[in-house]
């Protein structure tokens, strides 16, 4: 039996995978990994004192690699690791960290912000409530695998 992707699940898969590497690009642009991109971003959204839980959870990326990243960021000055309860990381950023999340990270969330505001806030909103429908039906699909 032959199982062929239907021309919509072709241009999703296409537009998901390009989104991904304009990330990528950025992210190689600002010198940073993809992961240690995502890091810092997340601090830009939830502020100093994130824990890596968050990130991993919040991005869906493996803690291993959100480990790694965060070794590697803190070796380049960075951040600095906080212990919590248990195995609980606090992630602070440093004045360097600062630094570079201004240069690297800030242009970026303007850049995602004014393309919002070019869509207007019909297709804006239309965007993400048509991409929140698909994600809750692709969950609740998989759960039949």
């Amino acid at each position: 039996m032959t199982h062929k992707q239907g021309r919509e699940l072709k241009e999703f898969n296409r537009l998901y995978k390009e989104i991904d590497e304009v990330y990528h690009a950025i992210s190689l642009k600002m010198g940073l990994s993809d992961s240690a991109f995502m890091i810092l971003y997340t601090l830009a959204e939830y502020g100093d004192n994130c824990l890596q839980k968050d990130i991993a959870e919040y991005y869906f990326i493996s803690k291993q690699t959100i480990n790694s990243s965060i070794k590697k960021l803190e070796a380049q000055g960075y951040i600095t690791l906080e212990k919590g309860k248990r195995r609980e990381l606090y992630i602070h950023l440093t004045p360097a960290g600062k630094q570079l999340m201004e240069k690297a990270i800030f242009p970026v969330i303007q850049m995602e912000n004014s393309i919002f505001e070019s869509m207007g806030p019909k297709e804006g909103q239309e965007l993400l409530r048509l991409m929140e429908k698909y994600v809750s039906l692709y969950r609740e699909k998989t759960n039949h695998l």
